[in-house]
């Protein structure tokens, strides 16, 4: 049964280039292999992510009446995205970003802030939002006419008609605390990086972290770790360490978080448990890592599977055998 999927939140025109190891010095030119335009953003690229590997998918996002904003809305309908509730503002441009990517997968960025923040309750997208099976909070902090009390009656009531609820930010902000104390209690599940959580939690260990957003009323915390894969813990005891994929060769790891927090929730759609689901997730960051963009990598459901089962991106070679 095809449970449904809707991303909330930060919407991105990412322009990716690869592999550009240095920026050229006045007028000069330098030359890269792969250029790419995707869609990215704290919301949308996990909304990409999940429709990717089969999962019925809405993004509820705001971008700009310009070439951008059109490039991305067609962009989103041609990967299975479905944008019926997307919003289009007047007031600002739609957000983007430009990523060199040298050749260790390293991303120094040149953001430019944009529609995402005019992103509005209305009628048409708060149903579609409490009526999925699945809902992920896409830029807590961020939402600047969603966040706190609103963001949590919408959350709450999603969660009451069934759905999981999860969600993840970006940057924080002085406020961004704030905002997560109003929704935690109808999280299941919140998912930061490691760096924001022990920012924002002032501790030293994902465990402690952990701790802290479960005490703010999340039913539980997955914590993305890098390198050093992801840790979660739940209300009902769950404290495990998931480990990385073997052998990735790391090309770009822009979207990583963001497809792990898709792909969790896919997992969790096709019945798996919350470390499974992970294990999952892992697998589908592992293949946004070998591409260029914050979803380019990732294929489908059954070969994100295969990822996960064998622990390795080896796998992959078998096909080319």
């Amino acid at each position: 049964m095809n449970r449904s999927f809707v991303s909330v939140g930060v919407t991105i025109l990412d322009i990716v280039a690869y592999p550009a190891n240095a920026i050229p010095e006045n007028e000069g030119t330098s030359r890269v292999d792969t250029i790419q335009i995707c869609v990215a953003g704290t919301a949308a690229a996990p909304a990409v992510v999940a429709a990717k590997q089969g999962i019925e998918t809405a993004l509820v996002g705001c971008v700009g009446s310009d070439d951008m904003g059109q490039f991305l809305l067609t962009k989103l309908q041609s990967e299975g995205v479905d944008t019926s509730v997307m919003q289009q503002s007047q007031e600002m441009p739609t957000s983007s970003a430009v990523l060199p990517i040298n050749d260790k997968g390293e991303r120094p960025s040149w953001h430019m802030l944009g529609a995402f923040l005019m992103l509005k309750e209305n009628k048409a997208m708060r149903a579609r939002i409490v009526n999925a099976d699945h809902v992920h909070w896409g830029g807590v902090g961020l939402l600047l006419h969603l966040d706190a009390e609103i963001g949590a009656s919408i959350l709450a009531e999603a969660r009451q008609n069934g759905a999981i609820t999860t969600a993840d930010l970006i940057a924080p902000q002085p406020h961004t605390l704030e905002s997560i104390k109003a929704i935690a209690p109808h999280l299941d599940y919140f998912m930061p990086s490691l760096e924001e959580a022990l920012e924002l939690s002032d501790t030293d260990t994902p465990e402690a972290a952990a701790k802290f957003f479960m005490a703010l009323g999340a039913n539980g915390c997955i914590i993305k770790c890098g390198g050093a894969g992801s840790y979660i813990a739940t209300s009902d005891g769950i404290a495990e360490q998931i480990p990385v994929i073997k052998d990735v060769k790391v090309i770009d790891t822009s979207g990583c978080g963001d497809s792990f927090c898709g792909g969790f929730n896919v997992g969790l759609a096709r019945g798996f448990d919350p470390i499974k689901a992970c294990r999952f997730a892992t697998a589908t960051a592992a293949q946004v890592a070998s591409g260029v963009g914050s979803n380019f990598g990732v294929k489908d459901f059954e070969t994100t599977l295969r990822i996960m089962d064998a622990g390795t991106m080896n796998v992959l070679n078998e096909d080319n055998r």
